[in-house]
């Protein structure tokens, strides 16, 4: 490793572990030459360097400062060579996602978020895309809590989403809610899927039994809007972006958190991914595709302490 990338590495490791601060002052150029035995140029490199990943913000006349996003840019920094295996959920922005970080994401799965959570438990992924509504009202955290405990689990918010019923153009059956559909034909997304959940969840809210619902199961949110597109059923629950893929009518009916829950130690591969998420031409492309809020995108919250009371 050249002298420049040591001096990188090492400020990089003291922002992610906290020795440094955003908004702390760094040595002057001098200082640091002096202390790693090596000229104000190669030090100058390292700071320009670290300023290009953001770990560090530069300023004429002024000595360079730990930037405001330098925790998770250090981490992208430092492991940029990692890769962070995502299972769960199905989500067509993901795709995008998937394109932006290349080899630095792979899918290790696509069973729903129960699925999942189940891959992080067995060590077969490092975290999972979930959007799964607790009994207390609250989305993902307090399955994070009861099933990932042991991980210090965390969540990183991906986007919110727009949920309803996708019906063919026109809306010929002119569906406004969930109680009309007991008696048509309707794809159902499979069991284990967050989709699946709050089908369920509606239809009871709305006094009807799930189990009398009838029509076929599918995979994803685009099999859905093609099992309505092709005729084979009256409507389907899925998310904006597939109906407006595929020039379908789509009725609101709800917006979910959709998150992605990890373990602590899986902080440092979800780096790129961190910020990927904060970055602007990314979220516009996701906001294109409809029915996406990514105000909060890439926010990262620790999942917290077990309830009190109550459990799963």
């Amino acid at each position: 490793m050249t002298q420049y990338r040591e001096i990188c590495a090492d400020i990089a490791g003291r922002v992610s572990d906290g020795r440094l601060r955003p908004g702390d002052e760094l040595p002057g150029v001098r200082e640091l030459a002096q202390r790693w035995g090596t000229t104000a140029s190669t030090v100058s490199r390292a700071q320009r360097c670290l300023a290009e990943a953001g770990v560090v913000a530069l300023a004429a006349r002024r000595r360079a400062r730990v930037a405001t996003e330098a925790v998770t840019a250090a981490r992208r920094f430092l492991h940029a060579e990692l890769v962070f295996r995502l299972a769960g959920s199905d989500d067509p922005a993901l795709d995008l996602v998937s394109r932006r970080l290349g080899t630095n994401l792979i899918t290790v799965s696509a069973e729903g978020s129960f699925g999942g959570l189940r891959a992080v438990r067995k060590g077969l992924a490092d975290g999972a895309a979930i959007h799964l509504l607790h009994h207390s009202g609250v989305y993902n955290a307090p399955f994070a809590r009861g099933l990932l405990r042991e991980w210090e689990p965390h969540l990183i918010h991906l986007w919110r989403r727009e949920q309803g019923l996708i019906v063919p153009p026109g809306n010929p059956g002119a569906l406004s809610s969930v109680t009309q559909i007991a008696s048509l034909r309707v794809v159902k997304r499979r069991h284990g899927t967050g989709t699946r959940v709050l089908l369920d969840r509606l239809l009871i809210g709305a006094g009807r039994d799930p189990d009398g619902v009838r029509g076929p199961e599918v995979g994803s949110h685009l099999e859905v809007a093609l099992a309505v597109a092709t005729g084979i059923v009256d409507a389907g629950l899925g998310v904006r972006s597939a109906a407006l893929d595929l020039g379908l009518d789509f009725v609101p009916l709800t917006w979910e958190d959709y998150d992605i829950v990890l373990g602590r130690a899986a902080l440092d591969p979800a780096a790129p991914l961190i910020a990927a998420l904060h970055d602007q031409d990314l979220r516009a492309s996701i906001t294109r595709l409809g029915g996406y809020d990514t105000t909060a995108s890439g926010e990262v919250h620790a999942a917290g302490a077990p309830d009190g009371g109550g459990g799963l």
